[in-house]
């Protein structure tokens, strides 16, 4: 039931990194990929590797015409728009009286306010599909506070909860509505931290290819009674009470 063949996924922040690990998922899993990123070069090759089931778009996702721009590109591509994941995502850290207007500006353009351009730019097209499904990636910062990652958590807690108050709104359209919520990844954003110094059950970090799991049961038919609901995927970080 996780065959997406025949499927359509756009993918924002999908030219490398987790996003990247995203697209391969989904087009191993037989569907259609759009990559949507600020990074051609990066992205042109991984869409020119996957070949004719793949395709980049540029996508900055700040801007509302350039969400316009891709979402017609998908469209005159592949001819529908099943799967959006909300990827795209920025961090910066601060004490907050140190924390500058511009650095909190940012981060909720990008992983706030970009994600609700994402979900607004997909809706009339999966409506008049009758069904779809938005994956929005949040943080396990959307589940608690971090010091110093103010704009980050407040971000993320707004993603779980637009994607909750949509599921609402979009069920009887037949659009399903989820937040997955990962937990410390190795990539290029987080190399500034220390894994030892946090308290990971499974006991190791985790890599991009153990969400990929959860976003492809998320795009497929296997999740089809499943909207509203936060996927934790964090190697068991925040079920316990760290102890000193």
């Amino acid at each position: 039931m996780t065959d997406l063949d025949g499927r359509v996924a756009l993918v924002t922040g999908g030219a490398r990194g987790i996003g990247e690990a995203y697209v391969r998922a989904l087009h191993a899993a037989g569907g259609r990929v759009v990559i949507a990123d600020i990074l051609a070069i990066e992205g042109e090759a991984l869409a020119a590797e996957l070949g004719e089931r793949a395709r980049f778009v540029p996508l900055d996702v700040t801007d509302e015409a350039a969400w316009d721009a891709a979402v017609d590109a998908a469209l005159a591509g592949f001819g529908a728009i099943d799967v959006l994941v909300n990827n795209a995502g920025i961090a910066n850290a601060a004490p907050i009286e140190h924390l500058t207007t511009e650095k909190w500006n940012s981060v909720i353009a990008v992983n706030l306010t970009g994600t609700f351009f994402g979900c607004r730019a997909v809706v009339p097209t999966m409506k008049r599909q009758g069904r779809g499904s938005i994956i929005n990636i949040s943080s396990v910062e959307g589940m608690r506070g971090s010091p110093g990652l103010h704009g980050y958590t407040a971000a993320k807690y707004g993603v779980r909860g637009l994607s909750a108050s949509l599921a609402v709104e979009l069920g009887p359209s037949g659009i399903r509505v989820n937040s997955v919520h990962p937990g410390f990844i190795t990539t290029s954003m987080t190399t500034r931290i220390d894994p030892a110094h946090l308290d990971i059950p499974l006991g190791r970090p985790g890599v991009p290819q153990d969400l990929t799991g959860t976003i492809v049961f998320l795009a497929s038919d296997a999740s089809s009674f499943t909207s509203g609901a936060e996927f934790v995927v964090d190697g068991g970080m925040i079920a316990g009470i760290p102890h000193r």
